[in-house]
């Protein structure tokens, strides 16, 4: 089976970005909705990526084999 290809696991893809550096990003949970009694420094912090734990990201990395 020379020269098959794998596939990219679409879910991993549209959830996880792989930095220059080789770190995986990840957004940050509960931000969608009931957002009225969450505090706005909360919700400000959100907005901001989180990196994924070393050991979650090998197995991440596996899923995207082209990214």
């Amino acid at each position: 089976m020379a020269g098959q290809k794998l596939k990219t696991h679409r879910g991993a893809a549209k959830r996880f970005k792989i930095t220059k550096s080789g770190k995986v990003k990840r957004s940050k949970a509960f931000a969608r909705h009931i957002l009225t009694k969450k505090s706005a420094k909360r919700k400000r912090n959100f907005r901001r990526g989180a990196e994924v734990f070393e050991g979650e990201a090998k197995s991440i990395k596996l899923l995207m084999p082209y990214a």
